[in-house]
């Protein structure tokens, strides 16, 4: 398939100034968009629980978030589950994990209260609902649970593990799932949810640490990029394709925020892949230059651009609408958490095949221009 006759040229040098300019604009404004207002993080990087919920009727998704909100969730996510009636996945910032003043309450309450028995050890679980505890010595598991309702400990039962000799316990208590579906039932009535399907939870600090390393493992791979390219081609290239990564990666997060989309796990996956899509592309124009580079010696870098970019331009189409085709039949008939990652593929494809062009290749020019044709 042909879009372009063989042998047309198009001068995409003349107009660099300009789309630079426009990428220079998008690229300051995503970076200070992750400031203000800020990525709308999902609980994978902010912490929080996540619960599927089947109601007894269908009660619709906002009735579901108001009156979550009306129990006190400030940023409460509900999102219909496609093909499942009356189902539905809900989000909330919280976590059920006890606060350190409450933990030292109960490691203290515990040691005073039951005689000779001490705490040996107590660990609570990260999400806060489970706590197991070791004493010196046997004590009944109903002592330990009525010290633990002194202390405002919801327990909802305690129980013995181990040997009989290891004076183990392990207390359940309710969790920020118990008290959504207690009050969603509390406040729906015959219309509010069964169990829970599944309940999932991270705590604050996993999530930082996700966040965290979600960022190295982008800077981690433009970084090799960089190298690969530099011993792949020439080192005039490297700065060229990196830069172009950046600005694909940046205005892919700017858009993001602006419509303040969920930012998951899930989006860095999304956002790696373009990564390896643009660099893709990039090295295709770039291996185009470095066989004109030997065939027309004469040639400018400039000219050596034009005419490469040119000669590719047919296989960057077909290429790209392919995949932007396929990214597109997500985003209208995928589910919402699909279409969010097929939305950051389409416009990071999209951007990909922009900046290998008005990017990666006028960054190149500049180099070449002012350290390697000067020397």
């Amino acid at each position: 398939m042909e879009f372009f006759k063989p042998g047309l040229q198009i001068d995409f040098m003349k107009y660099r100034n300009t789309f630079v300019a426009v990428s220079a604009f998008l690229s300051v404004a995503s970076l200070v968009s992750l400031f203000f207002p800020g990525p709308n993080f999902g609980i994978d990087f902010r912490g929080g629980t996540e619960l599927e919920l089947k109601f007894k009727s269908n009660v619709g998704t906002e009735r579901v978030r108001d009156t979550l909100m009306a129990m006190g969730y400030s940023r409460p996510d509900v999102v219909r589950v496609e093909g499942k009636q009356n189902q539905y996945i809900v989000r909330v910032a919280e976590v059920s994990a006890l606060p350190d003043s409450q933990v030292t309450s109960i490691r203290s309450t515990l040691d005073q209260g039951l005689g000779e028995a001490k705490v040996e050890e107590l660990k609570v679980s990260p999400g806060g609902d489970a706590i197991s505890v070791r004493f010196t010595a046997p004590t009944e598991a109903s002592a330990v649970e009525q010290l633990l309702k002194t202390v405002g400990v919801n327990v909802r039962g305690v129980t013995t593990y181990g040997r009989a000799d290891d004076n183990r316990f392990e207390v359940s208590l309710a969790g920020i799932a118990d008290e959504i579906v207690a009050g969603l039932q509390a406040k729906l009535g015959e219309q509010g949810p069964e169990a829970p399907l599944r309940v999932e939870w991270i705590g604050p600090k996993a999530g930082a640490q996700l966040r965290d390393s979600a960022i190295k493992a982008i800077l981690y791979t433009l970084a090799f990029v960089m190298v690969y390219v530099a011993l792949r081609f020439d080192l005039r290239f490297a700065p060229g394709g990196v830069v172009a990564l950046l600005h694909d990666a940046l205005i892919t997060m700017g858009a993001y925020v602006l419509l303040q989309k969920e930012f998951t796990l899930a989006t860095v996956a999304a956002i790696l892949t373009i990564v390896g899509f643009s660099i893709n592309d990039t090295i295709v124009v770039y291996d185009r230059i470095r066989e004109n580079m030997t065939r027309m010696r004469d040639s400018s870098m400039r000219e050596l651009i034009n005419i490469s970019t040119s000669q590719t331009l047919g296989r960057t189409v077909v290429t790209s609408l392919t995949a932007m085709l396929s990214v597109g039949a997500y985003l209208v008939w995928g589910t919402p958490a699909i279409q969010d990652i097929a939305f950051a593929l389409l416009v990071g494809f999209t951007v990909g095949v922009y900046s290998s062009v008005f990017i990666a290749a006028p960054v190149t020019e500049w180099v070449d221009r002012r350290f390697f044709r000067r020397a």
